[in-house]
């Protein structure tokens, strides 16, 4: 049997005093996988010990079977793109990616720049000057750097952030291409959705520490267990909310004049009665949005926090 993409026993690292992640087994067999967590919660120091940028405090990693602080051969498989923006602005995009195919080392590096380009949708734009590039591009155009040595393993720390809803599906339809080209993902984020959008496979991590890996689906139905609060913003709440009461999923509802904010036990029988009521009184829904239904209600369950 092949060696795990990553598998890392009882990792740790410290800085002083503090803890920056502190025991984490964890083993990586392929596919996208989604790594989840507020900011600070330790994503970036795993995520850098992943890519042997960082040496654990204590504990051992290795990837593809080997050790990617010594391993030259491990750190040739290795993509790492950071967070935070490390891109030259006076470079055209050709020769930004170019320079860095040549300092990994890729043969005619400039023609696999240009096919990384064209695999990130800048074709057209890779004559211009990235300091003119919007965010979106800018991060395309870091993406490419990572691809251009053709890694088996792709760590892309928080790629989304601050991205538009077009240029985010862009990036999201080509970390799904690279999956399916046979590479490994690791992409970390603070935002659900985001993650929901590219794998169902992740692993929570909460002040240093891995609460919950495995199928979202699994681990979000947690969430489920509690009450669900939705709030509807509509031209006629009380004629929901008294649509609602009858229902035997509702446990509870505030309104006011412009919202109505219901708890359910059953989200998706919430929704679709919201829907029909909706359609039936001829309610103008101007907005729908729910609170519990995002990251810091994860936490809250996973960590014991909610009420």
């Amino acid at each position: 049997m092949s060696a795990p993409v990553i598998d890392a026993k009882s990792l740790s690292k410290w800085y002083g005093p503090v803890l920056g992640v502190s025991e984490i087994t964890w083993n990586v067999s392929g596919g996208v996988v989604g790594l989840l967590g507020p900011n600070g919660a330790g994503k970036s120091t795993f995520m850098k010990m992943v890519a042997g940028l960082m040496r654990p405090s204590r504990g051992s990693i290795k990837i593809f079977g080997d050790d990617p602080f010594s391993s030259t051969r491990a750190r040739s498989r290795i993509a790492y793109c950071p967070e935070h923006e490390q891109v030259y602005g006076e470079l055209t995009a050709i020769e930004f990616v170019t320079a860095m195919a040549r300092l990994s080392g890729v043969p005619k590096a400039k023609q696999a720049a240009e096919a990384a380009l064209v695999e990130m949708g800048l074709e057209k734009s890779m004559g211009r000057k990235i300091a003119g590039f919007s965010k979106g591009m800018r991060q395309r155009a870091k993406l490419a750097t990572c691809i251009v040595h053709n890694p088996d393993l792709v760590v892309l720390d928080e790629p989304l952030t601050g991205i538009d809803p077009l240029e985010r599906r862009r990036i999201v339809e080509r970390v799904k291409k690279m999956a399916e080209d046979g590479k490994t993902v690791l992409i970390s984020s603070h935002v659900l959705y985001e993650i929901e959008a590219i794998t169902e496979e992740i692993m929570v991590i909460y002040r240093g520490q891995v609460l919950a890996e495995g199928n979202l689906r699994e681990i979000r139905g947690l969430i489920d267990k509690h009450p669900h609060r939705i709030r509807v913003e509509c031209n006629q709440p009380r004629v929901l909310a008294r649509s609602m009461a009858s229902a035997e999923h509702v446990v509870n509802m505030e309104f006011s004049r412009d919202h109505l904010v219901v708890e359910t036990e059953s989200p998706n029988d919430c929704y679709d009665l919201i829907a029909t009521t909706c359609l039936e009184e001829q309610i103008k829904l101007r907005a729908m949005s729910s609170p519990d239904n995002n990251l810091s209600a994860l936490f809250d369950t996973l960590t014991g926090d909610r009420a």
